[in-house]
């Protein structure tokens, strides 16, 4: 089947060719447009962003909330803004990364006000409760910067309730803004790991004062107590409890013996005590009250 095809005549295609210029021009324009307008745009968004009423100039502008333990000075300086900074070019989620790298900070949210313009910083802290050393001789780290010893991070540090650990950088680097914790953990943190929240729970309750745990004998595990030095031997948890009640009972023993004469007490067995004075080799038993 064959059908008739009108022939189109030089008006026609006159008025095709013009019509195609007409469309060829208006999207040749409307891409100028675009152009323009998405110049102007970002044009504009650095012009507003260079005006007084955006730039945050000091700390001041910034609110910190949920700190307990850390100042709010000092979160603001070490937020990493240079002031004055526009508040439109500010990363919130760089500045809370930072923020969590560089302090004892577990979580940090930061977000932008507008009018009037600042920030406000939301944290929630880490509470260190010991410090933490490898040895005995690492103490002498608590006094030291921490760039100035490589080796430190592995060697001392901090330790939450829970038992996470935090660096002592973090702290360190906050100067005498943050008191440390008075208790003081030495030995392998693997080796007390597990058993930490309990340890730390009944040494915090004890009513005996306990200023350090030391765990470098997994044989004996040794307590420095206002009542002098204390051998418990392995650790166990229903025995420790035990033996914090029988140091409880003996904490007018000074009042029978200086302290100065007593080189320390064997608590291994908790119902029978054992007093080592200095310079004797066979102790003599002491009868808890």
């Amino acid at each position: 089947m064959t059908g008739n095809i009108t022939p189109l005549s030089q008006t026609d295609l006159n008025q095709r060719r013009q019509r195609l210029r007409r469309q060829r021009r208006i999207r040749f324009l409307q891409s100028i447009w675009r152009v323009g307008a998405v110049a102007g745009l970002a044009g504009g968004l650095v012009w507003v962003s260079t005006l007084p009423i955006w730039l945050i100039r000091d700390s001041k502008q910034v609110k910190v909330e949920g700190n307990r333990l850390l100042p709010t000075q000092t979160i603001q300086k070490v937020l990493p803004i240079a002031y004055p900074q526009s508040l439109l070019w500010i990363r919130p989620q760089a500045i809370a990364q930072e923020l969590k790298a560089k302090t004892p900070i577990s979580e940090a949210f930061v977000s932008r006000q507008l009018f009037p313009p600042g920030l406000t910083v939301r944290v929630k802290e880490r509470y260190p409760v010991a410090i933490t050393l490898l040895t005995s001789a690492d103490a002498a780290l608590l006094n030291q910067k921490p760039s100035q010893d490589k080796s430190a991070p592995d060697r001392i540090g901090l330790l939450d309730e829970q038992g996470i650990k935090i660096p002592f950088a973090s702290y360190a680097l906050l100067g005498n803004a943050v008191k440390l914790p008075p208790l003081k953990v030495i030995g392998n943190q693997d080796y007390y790991q597990p058993y930490w929240q309990t340890l730390y729970r009944e040494t915090s309750r004890s009513p005996v004062k306990i200023s350090e745990i030391d765990s470098q004998n997994p044989a004996n595990l040794i307590l420095k107590t206002e009542l002098g030095i204390i051998h418990l031997g392995p650790y166990d948890g229903k025995q420790f409890t035990a033996q914090l009640k029988t140091l409880d009972r003996m904490r007018k023993l000074t009042n029978q013996m200086p302290a100065n004469q007593i080189s320390y007490i064997d608590l291994r067995n908790p119902e029978s005590p054992v007093v080592q004075m200095v310079g004797s080799k066979a102790p003599p038993k002491v009868d808890a009250p």
